[in-house]
């Protein structure tokens, strides 16, 4: 059993030591509170889970402290995939929830599993998901003063369970400013990808991350063979040509865990029973 999870990339707001601080304790508690649940429920679920509780962190721009959109309204998206049975299930640009990664999951059960917009706001609200504003004020400062974040910020979970089981969630309240309707790359299989060899979940930049097809390259090199590390090599290196802004963290079927990001510094912590890893 093993665990990895990421909060975006720590250039996306304020780089003070007592930010960094924050978010390396912050990423080290959820890892270990993922782990823990992780010991009594499948991979699938825990991913769900651990992705909530970046969801309900101001740290992170997903949930509560999500971006707002250049008319002044906050759209989430969120994915998860199962990678026993690869099915993807998600919600793009979906407002007034608090939790994207559940209302994803709840989809799985559906045969139409991606929904945006509206569509998926009532599917929410009839499956007694309630109203919740996830806005907060120092969102509604930065989109007032109309600051620019660099728009890098996203939630992951790999998940590789006791039964050797892969899953994968992502979620992301964009990245700010952005003209209504823009798709990011996290409820798509180029930022949120898995199957019985390998999961990925990615951040940055969403528009380069499905130029790239970024967590989609990877796991399917290594189901064709390649080593984790190999794959997240050859991956980042076709990045590069498009100048891509990307990070990814993975598991492969293996329990290899691997991590990369193309600039500095995606931030992420991994935790296997014992230790534990944090970004720097």
């Amino acid at each position: 059993m093993k665990i990895i999870i990421h909060g975006g990339f720590f250039s996306e707001s304020d780089q003070s030591h007592e930010v960094k601080t924050a978010k390396q304790n912050s990423l080290k508690n959820i890892a270990h509170k993922a782990f823990e649940y992780l010991k009594s429920n499948s991979a699938f679920d825990t991913v769900a889970y651990a992705v909530s509780l970046l969801e309900d962190d101001e740290l992170y721009n997903a949930g509560i402290g999500s971006q707002i959109q250049s008319d002044g309204v906050i759209r989430m998206s969120a994915a998860i995939m199962d990678g026993e049975t690869q099915k993807l299930s998600g919600v793009i640009n979906i407002q007034e929830v608090k939790n994207p990664v559940f209302v994803a999951k709840e989809l799985m059960k559906e045969d139409d599993r991606v929904l945006g917009g509206s569509g998926a706001k009532n599917y929410a609200t009839e499956h007694g998901f309630e109203n919740f504003s996830t806005e907060i004020p120092q969102r509604r400062k930065e989109y007032e003063a109309k600051l620019e974040n660099g728009g890098k910020g996203t939630v992951g979970c790999v998940a590789i369970d006791k039964d050797g089981k892969l899953a994968v969630a992502t979620s992301t309240g964009g990245k700010g400013f952005e003209i209504p309707g823009r798709i990011s790359d996290s409820a798509t299989v180029a930022g949120n990808y898995a199957n019985s060899f390998c999961a990925v979940s990615c951040t940055g930049v969403g528009e380069d991350i499905v130029s790239n097809a970024t967590a989609t390259k990877i796991v399917t090199r290594v189901t064709d063979g390649m080593t984790i590390e190999e794959a997240f090599t050859k991956t980042f290196d076709e990045l590069k040509t498009i100048d891509g802004f990307a990070g990814a963290i993975s598991i492969d079927k293996n329990g290899n865990i691997y991590h990369q990001d193309s600039y500095p510094t995606m931030v992420f912590a991994s935790f296997d029973g014992e230790n534990y890893e944090v970004f720097n």
